[in-house]
């Protein structure tokens, strides 16, 4: 059905949204925007919605959000494959391991090849262990990780297991590398630009990322924020 046609009982019933998150904005904000849209149109107290899935402010892309009881379907969707494209930016580190902190240091890249960065692609297939960047919003000991981060203090995370079945490089500019991945939940696309710039002896962070695809729900289907706010609008508005 088509967004304009839905009523108050059918966001209560359940609908998934798919949203292409703007860049700098949180996760967190898309989902109180949508929430005070639907509140607002429908006069509403309050409404279950909820996102299958976090992307980092410096991302764009794909967001699904789900509605009424359809949020009982966010894990679901949470553990399905994810694909992403972006750009590594080699020869430099930062803390973050994307644009959030500056550079803490920096490398030669003069004997980089394009032979050597299709190559550690390879490294990266499968099952492998990656350690979470520390300016994360996962938990320890009650705090998140970013909060130690921000205060200076050192803390240790442990490695997990993540999936990558697929890993390209799309074009290679040096400094700068694009890349397509599919990965499995929990992966962090940060943490593999990190990896990545070791894996060639060299340093490399994230500098652009596109969420296109989370299971079968693609990005092409996914509408910006003042699209879903226009398709609230009422008729006579």
């Amino acid at each position: 059905m088509p967004l304009t046609k839905l009523t108050e009982q059918d966001y209560k019933d359940g609908q998934v949204l798919l949203i292409d998150k703007p860049l700098n904005w949180t996760s967190f904000q898309v989902v109180n925007k949508v929430r005070w849209l639907i509140k607002q149109r429908f006069g509403l107290k309050k409404i279950k919605v909820g996102h299958a899935g976090t992307l980092d402010p410096l991302a764009t892309g794909l967001l699904i959000l789900c509605t009424g009881k359809f949020t009982k379907k966010i894990e679901t969707f949470q553990a399905q494959e994810k694909e992403y494209t972006g750009t590594f930016t080699l020869g430099a580190t930062t803390p973050s391991y994307d644009l959030e902190t500056e550079i803490d240091q920096r490398f030669d890249i003069s004997e980089i090849t394009s032979e050597k960065i299709n190559e550690a692609t390879k490294q990266f297939i499968g099952d492998i262990q990656q350690q979470p960047p520390v300016f994360s919003a996962l938990k320890k000991e009650g705090k998140r990780l970013y909060e130690y981060a921000r205060a200076g203090e050192e803390v240790k995370i442990a490695s997990r297991t993540v999936h990558i079945s697929a890993f390209e490089i799309t074009r290679i500019n040096l400094p700068e590398i694009d890349f397509k991945v599919a990965c499995s939940k929990g992966t962090y696309i940060r943490s593999l630009a990190h990896d990545f710039g070791k894996a060639l002896d060299n340093g490399a962070h994230l500098s652009a990322l596109r969420r296109t695809k989370i299971g079968d729900f693609s990005v092409e289907d996914a509408i910006s924020i003042d699209h879903f706010e226009q398709s609230l609008k009422k008729p006579d508005s």
